[in-house]
């Protein structure tokens, strides 16, 4: 899972290139711009920052609000639109088949409009146009419906007037304009770019832009602060909050900096709207639609001369070589495609996966690495309690005991460690608090000291008498505990902490550092002289008792997702912008083969080459910002392979945005799920690995209607051209290749409900364009003979020798030609033996019947006469089936010469 070989370029290279990483040029130039501005703001003091926005601690006046928000604009980033219906409906028909189509129904038109032929086509584009319409029309709508944002306000402060005093009340988000006054307590999510005014214990979660999975601590800002030093990232800026976080704790009051577009968050959001890079799924059905067309416009001119010169009637030359063109148009490619795609896309919303985009389903069967984030998808996305150590480092009750009072008995906002600890007691009932502990005090929590205490009153028996004593309880940062700890507690004894054991716990906590926990320490004391209040003063003297040491941990079954994924051919990566010790632990836990963890700040100095090396050999990458996501995804694609990226915060938008497929979770920041071409509603690498594989059944579906036409198509054709030039009349009319064609693929819009081997679903499937081309040479002139068998036994058998019998020669062809491509569907649909070892789905087989039932009924029905057929002889048919048994035995012996040479299939 650590080493990734470059592929050969099954996958094609997607055009564009230059124009994306012009695109991801921009967003870093945008990013950095903003992120620069924002630095000089952090480091301002306040005052000057206030005086800079002409804005003052009470608050704007709702006239100055009102001028601001029609100067700069409402307070909202730039979001994906879906295209009026109309402009879907015209991408829908734009397609290199259909133009073919409608450029050829235009020239029979031309020649004669009452040729039945026009209408045939016009019937075949105006299907595969108006089908693929309305799949992605009505997925557009489901997506339209996943992204309906709810109303959001925030409290916001302002004056009526110059003269009057300010007044606190909510004001929706996108109203919010730069120099307001902004009011933050728990739970808020932050409106815009923010300086802070004044805050208190403010906590506020940036994980949707960090990665980071804990709350980080802001910092306790007076109102005539002075700044602090110019940070090159806003995100690690202490007294700024950025829009798309939310505060967890404290309080806070700031003012508004920049606003919608202006904002880091608009900054990375603007960039990503526009039009998408084209996908792997996108290329490859170009490269295969201009392979088949090259080969008509090769075919077509060869059958044209041919028939023109042999028979001297040009116009039925014409008209023949039309209707050849057609023949070789796969024209119900779009169609069968959007099928596919469609019938995929409620197939993956049965299994928790919203597909907003259709063509990502394939692409998704072609996957074959996966970056994703650690928080919520490796790991629970929760603090847990994971162990609770004594100075040595050994498990100890006495340190969860403390612990537990210590969150137990405050009285402000528990934090997720407090709130950790409390379920780890509380599952395992191991400790009970009871009439021997009351509350005394406590000294509140604070950025400053890190750390709270509290009092309690410990009531003991001495003697057979009940007495009572004070005893304080400590928690917090290991640096800031230590510090106050003149003793230790060593296997229940109380010593003296000289240096040498001060290093040797610095060195305990420091271990569980490296392996990615957080650490807190906890120490206690007992009061010599009780009272009833206490001060910071009073936290001295300490005795160390031991650890806390905390973790996001993983899932329980994402160890066998990882496997699972691994199985069917996929490398996962992980890319996080948390701190790489947490990013090796969690990876290390479920399995992954960490190797060197490389950060963020090791790839500015690489050019595309060098990071392209070091992108297949690294597995975790952490502490990376948004740009840098992106870079990792194209260094992977340029090395040929198909990459999905699975995200769900700002940070992720623009990595999603360039994957080949980008994957998100309901609960992901909007302008992750705009981004995003599937949404997962569970943040679960199972529910992905069902994804993927009815992304490879979507995709082997597709592949088998390519091959059958192609090679199908082909045979025909090189069929009519040796008949073209023994035969002194047209073997076959024009409009019978344009009806037979037609029954055909009528009978092909079954294949998206085809079921899949089992052993096509284990490896990422990609398009092949010179595969298909060879599949087509290898396999399509095998029909042509018995094609000319047929010619053979309607020559000999039936007489049909001269012009006065042709119609007879052409329905027994017809009838042989489409039962032929008919049946051949179930030799080529599977590499095994078709209706022994794999039996193809019941919508396969219902129209396969139909389709043989109406080619045997065609020469005896009412049109017969219209098309030009006539009725057969019953000698005709013991022949029939003699040849078509022929032609599935010796397309099955040369199937597994094929495979044997070229190990591939479909």
């Amino acid at each position: 899972m650590t080493m990734l070989t470059p592929r050969t370029p099954t996958k094609l290279a997607p055009p564009g290139r230059a124009r994306r990483e012009r695109k991801a040029a921009e967003l870093e130039a945008r990013t950095r711009a903003v992120g620069e501005r924002l630095a000089t703001l952090s480091a301002r003091p306040g005052p000057q920052v206030l005086q800079d926005l002409t804005a003052g601690r009470h608050g704007l006046t709702h006239a100055e609000a009102a001028l601001r928000l029609e100067r700069d604009g409402a307070n909202v980033v730039a979001h994906e639109r879906a295209p009026r219906w109309w402009i879907q409906l015209a991408k829908a028909f734009a397609n290199p088949f259909i133009a073919v189509l409608v450029f050829l129904a235009a020239v029979m038109y031309w020649q004669d409009p009452a040729d039945p032929g026009v209408v045939i086509l016009s019937v075949m584009v105006g299907i595969s146009g108006l089908l693929r319409f309305w799949q992605e029309f009505r997925s557009g709508r489901a997506a339209d419906a996943l992204n309906k944002l709810v109303t959001t306000t925030c409290a916001v402060q302002r004056r009526a007037g110059s003269g009057s005093g300010p007044t606190t009340f909510e004001v929706p988000m996108d109203r919010v304009v730069r120099g307001d006054i902004v009011k933050l307590a728990a739970g808020d999510l932050i409106p815009a770019d923010l300086r802070l005014v004044t805050s208190k214990d403010l906590m506020v979660s940036q994980a949707a832009l960090s990665g980071e999975s804990l709350p980080v601590a802001k910092a306790d800002t007076r109102a005539e602060d002075l700044g602090q030093f110019e940070t090159t990232d806003p995100v690690e800026a202490d007294n700024l909050c950025l829009m798309g976080t939310s505060v967890t704790s404290g309080t806070a009051t700031a003012v508004v900096v920049a606003t919608g577009s202006d904002t880091y968050f608009g900054s990375m959001a603007g960039s990503l709207v526009g039009e998408r890079p084209q996908t792997n799924f996108d290329t490859g059905v170009r490269k295969v639609s201009f392979l088949l067309i090259r080969f008509m416009l090769v075919m077509v001119p060869v059958v044209f001369m041919i028939n023109g010169f042999t028979k001297g009637d040009w116009n039925a030359a014409f008209l023949l070589g039309i209707a050849v063109a057609v023949g070789l148009t796969p024209e119900m490619l779009p169609m069968v495609v959007s099928a596919n795609l469609a019938r995929g896309a409620v197939a993956m919303a049965k299994r928790k996966v919203v597909v907003k985009r259709l063509n990502a389903i394939q692409n998704l069967g072609a996957m074959d690495v996966l970056c994703t984030d650690k928080t919520g998808t490796l790991t629970e996305d929760r603090i847990v309690l994971d162990r609770y150590l004594d100075v040595h480092g050994a498990p100890d009750d006495e340190v969860l005991e403390y612990g537990y009072l210590n969150s137990h008995f405050q009285t402000g906002l528990k934090n997720l460690m407090d709130q950790a600890v409390i379920d780890r007691v509380n599952e395992a009932e191991e400790v009970v608090v009871d009439a021997r502990f009351s509350m005394v005090d406590e000294i509140p929590f604070d950025f400053a000291r890190r750390r709270m205490s509290v009092v309690l009153n410990r009531n003991t028996l001495a003697g057979g008498v009940g007495r009572s004593e004070h005893i304080m309880i400590t928690k917090g940062a290991v640096e800031e505990v230590l510090d106050l700890c003149t003793h230790m507690t060593d296997r229940g004894q109380k010593v003296e902490l000289t240096e040498q054991l001060r290093w040797h716990v610095t060195r305990i906590a420091e271990e569980n550092n490296r392996e990615g926990l957080r650490v807190l320490a906890v120490a206690t004391r007992s009061v010599a002289t009780p009272r009833d209040t206490y001060t910071v003063a009073d936290e001295d003297q300490l005795t160390l008792v031991g650890f806390l040491a905390f973790l996001d941990p993983p899932k329980a079954d994402a160890a066998r997702a990882l496997q699972g994924l691994a199985d069917k051919g996929i490398t996962v990566k992980v890319i996080t912008g948390d701190n790489e010790l947490v990013a090796a632990r969690v990876c290390a836990d479920v399995g992954i083969d960490v190797g060197q963890v490389v950060t963020g700040s090791a790839l500015d100095a690489l050019d595309d080459a060098a990071l392209r090396a070091l992108a297949a050999r690294t597995t975790v990458f952490a502490k990376v910002n948004p740009v840098q996501k992106a870079r990792i995804v194209r260094a992977l694609q340029a090395d040929g392979h198909t990459v999905g990226f699975l995200g769900d915060g700002i940070n992720d938008a623009a990595a999603l945005r360039d994957a080949d497929v980008g994957i998100s979770v309901d609960t992901a920041v909007d302008i992750a799920k705009e981004s995003a071409d599937i949404i997962l509603l569970e943040k679960d690498l199972t529910v992905l690995e069902q994804g993927v594989l009815q992304g490879r059944t979507t995709f082997g579906n597709t592949i088998k209607y390519i091959k059958m036409t192609a090679s199908s198509n082909f045979g025909n054709v090189f069929s009519v051209l040796v008949a073209s030039a023994f035969i002194p009349f047209q073997p076959m009319l024009a409009i019978m290749l344009l009806v037979q064609n037609l029954v055909y693929d009528i009978a092909q819009l079954a294949t998206p409900w085809d079921r899949m081997d089992e052993e096509y679903l284990r490896k990422p499937r990609n398009w092949d364009a010179k595969g298909i081309g060879r599949f087509m040479v290898c396999i399509g002139p095998i029909s042509s003979i018995f094609d000319i068998a047929m010619f053979v036994i309607m020559w000999n058998v039936f007489a049909a020798n001269s012009e006065a019998n042709q119609a007879l020669f052409q329905s027994g062809w017809f009838i042989e030609g489409l039962l032929s491509q008919t049946l051949i569907v179930h030799m080529i649909r599977t590499r095994k033996i078709p209706f022994i070892q794999s039996r193809a789905s019941w919508p396969v087989m219902v129209m396969t019947v139909l389709a043989v039932l109406t080619g045997l009924y065609l020469p005896f029905s009412p049109l017969a006469e219209s098309l030009g057929f006539v009725a057969l002889p019953a000698g005709y048919f013991p022949w029939l089936i003699g040849v078509l048994l022929a032609y599935c035995t010796l397309t099955q012996l040369l199937k597994t010469v094929y495979i044997k040479k070229f190990n591939t299939w479909l």
